[in-house]
Order: C-alpha cells, then sequence, then structure tokens
C-alpha cells in the first residue's frame, strides 16, 4: 500500500473530531470519540488503521465496545489495510481460556483475546511483575508476539479493572524514530542483518506449573509448535506507511541474537537497539489508565512496556490481529525522511 500524504483524520461529514498528539513524535488521543459508532464504516476503520500506523499508538476514553466488538474491530483493521487472508486474531499459546478468566461478565472464554491479568502474570513471573522487584523496569520493552513465524500487525488493549493504588501506566515508543536515531553507516547495517526472536518463558511455565500450552494454530498457519523461535528483519518495513522501524530490540530478543555474526557482536547490537528505544524518553509516550480506556497501537514499528508499580489488581482484554510475515523493502524510507518530503 502506498503511504498517505499525510495524517488522515477520522473525520465526520462535518468536521473532524477533537484529538491531540500525545507526543512530536509518537501517540495520539481521541477524547470524545466511541469506537462503536464507527465500527461498520470500513472508510472509517480504514483511516484508522492508516493513523495507528503513523501515529503508532491511539488513545480513546471510556470506550463501550464489547469483547466482540473489539475482535471485530482487530481484524478489520488489518483485513482493510491488505494483510494475508490467512492471517487471524492470535491465539496465545498462554493468556488464553485454558487460565479460566473470563474475557466479558457473562463469564465467556475465548482463545482469541489475551486477558492482561495482573495476579496471573504475579503467579508466573513473580521476580518480575511485583511493585517490590529490584529487576529494572525498562526489562519489559517489547512488540507483542514476535517469536511467532507470522507476528501481530494492530493490537488492541481494553483495561477492564485499574488498581485502587496508584500506577499501572502503559508506554510505548516509536521504532520508527529509533530508526531515525543511527547513523548511516549504522542504518546501513542494521539494513542488512536478522534477528532471531525467541521467548524461553512459556515452556518454563509449562515445566514449572503444570499449564497447558497451545501448540497448534494460533491465528496464522505458520503459528505452530512450542519453540516460539523466529527469524526477523532488523529493521521493518511498515507496509502501510512504507516507513522502515527498528524491529530487533527489547524483550523480543534478550533471549534471541542478531543472525550472521558471533556471539559478542550480537550482544553489542542487541544492546545498542535496545538503549535507543528505553534511554530517548522523547519518542516515548506514557498513558495512564482509567477503567474502560482503550490502546490501538501497530507492533511493526512500537515498542511497549507495562509500569509493574502497584499492588492492587489489573485486569484487560488484548487482541491481536496478526499481519504479513515481516520484510524489509530496501526501496522504503525512514519517518524523517518522509516527513520532509512533506514538508
Amino acid at each position: 500500500m502506498a503511504p498517505p500524504a499525510a495524517d488522515v483524520d477520522i473525520a465526520t461529514p462535518v468536521q473532524p473530531l477533537p484529538h491531540f498528539d500525545t507526543t512530536n513524535v509518537i501517540g495520539r488521543e481521541y477524547p470524545t470519540l466511541q469506537l462503536s459508532e464507527i465500527l461498520h464504516d470500513d472508510d472509517k476503520i480504514r483511516d484508522l488503521a492508516i493513523l495507528v500506523s503513523q501515529r503508532g499508538v491511539l488513545f480513546f476514553r471510556n470506550q463501550d465496545l464489547s469483547i466482540e466488538d473489539q475482535k471485530l474491530l482487530g481484524q478489520r483493521l488489518g483485513e482493510l489495510t491488505g494483510k494475508p487472508e490467512s492471517s487471524k486474531l492470535h491465539r496465545h499459546a498462554l493468556s488464553n481460556s485454558k487460565r479460566g478468566i473470563a474475557v466479558d461478565d457473562k463469564g465467556k472464554l475465548d482463545d482469541e483475546v489475551s486477558v492482561i491479568s495482573s495476579e496471573q502474570n504475579r503467579k508466573f513471573y513473580q521476580d518480575r511483575y511485583s511493585a517490590t522487584s529490584r529487576k529494572l523496569a525498562s526489562k519489559g520493552w517489547h512488540a507483542d508476539i514476535t517469536f511467532e513465524r507470522i507476528p501481530s500487525d494492530y493490537a488492541i488493549l481494553k483495561i477492564n479493572q485499574t488498581s485502587e493504588d496508584a500506577g499501572g501506566d502503559t508506554l510505548w515508543a516509536s521504532g520508527y524514530e529509533a530508526y531515525d536515531r543511527l547513523s548511516p553507516a549504522l542504518k546501513q547495517l542494521a539494513d542488512s542483518l536478522t534477528a532471531t526472536h525467541y521467548q524461553p518463558n512459556f515452556v518454563r511455565v509449562k515445566d514449572s506449573f503444570g499449564e497447558a500450552l497451545i501448540d497448534d494454530y494460533r491465528g496464522a498457519p505458520e503459528n505452530t509448535g512450542l519453540d516460539f523461535k523466529a527469524s526477523h528483519p532488523v529493521v521493518r518495513t511498515n507496509p502501510v506507511t512504507g516507513w522502515k522501524s527498528l524491529f530487533a530490540a527489547g524483550h523480543q530478543v534478550e533471549a534471541g541474537w542478531i543472525d550472521g555474526v558471533n556471539e559478542r557482536e550480537s550482544e553489542i547490537l542487541k544492546d545498542y537497539f535496545t538503549q535507543l528505544v528505553v534511554e530517548n524518553h522523547d519518542l516515548q509516550v506514557r498513558f495512564r489508565w482509567n477503567k474502560d480506556d482503550l490502546a490501538v497501537w501497530d507492533n511493526r514499528s512500537v515498542f511497549h512496556t507495562a509500569t509493574d508499580d502497584y499492588a492492587g489488581k489489573r485486569q484487560g482484554n488484548r487482541v491481536v490481529s496478526l499481519g504479513e510475515k515481516p520484510y524489509f523493502d530496501p526501496n522504503s524510507i525512514s519517518r524523517r525522511e518522509a516527513l520532509a518530503k512533506q514538508a
């Protein structure tokens, strides 16, 4: 898909909807729009998808979307921007209906919804998800399910229960801008590399807690097995914008490696790519959740991390759409280059 000339807007027939950019680099909030009002308007949903891919993440307050609406939106965002027909909604290997956590007030269990539960996280990863943890909070930065051969395009998280105590914010960071922070020589190197993304924790949870995992079809024919390992370009081209994004950084490659280089070189490159995301607060945005707030982001070009600074219970429903097999297009350009052409 050819990139649009400028930011689109989800407009009513009369005037653009109220909104504001949360930072210059990433994020936009629509404080009054109910997504349920545009859910069946393909033109507006396509505009929404393009805007998410441009701005990285969009925020919507106090949403009335049902879980079925949220699933429909997740699938349509990708379908209307050209994702493969075989890519459906992700069935998470661990965060699925086998944990017995309902996704609505009727007790519905659904493998196509990843329940984000503070109680489950503390059970399986206690040392990392505790408010008293001594681990570096920056260890949490990641993009969703990049260990899959066909990873995510769009993700939608709606928080249904916020903690009674303060905390629990989520941060997002722009992979577009992280790529633009590289020097020309390092861009050329990064453009030529692939990296193996690896997630060993699910098998550890299975072995330690006796939890069953989904090892067959996880939303695309390619996503099967319990290896949770896939090789992807270090720099990924977003097919909606045509922009380059740093893709191999953070927790998703912490246990993985840069392909085709020696171990020391791999660690140096991984550390630097992650440093660009973690230590540049001017390419990040932080969002404070209220009940029923919702965020939509593009996992191809955005990293995110939760903030585990609370003791209460926090829970939400995340719908993760699967997109295309990641690729690097040598003719694609960076976000800064694209904006310079528009100026």
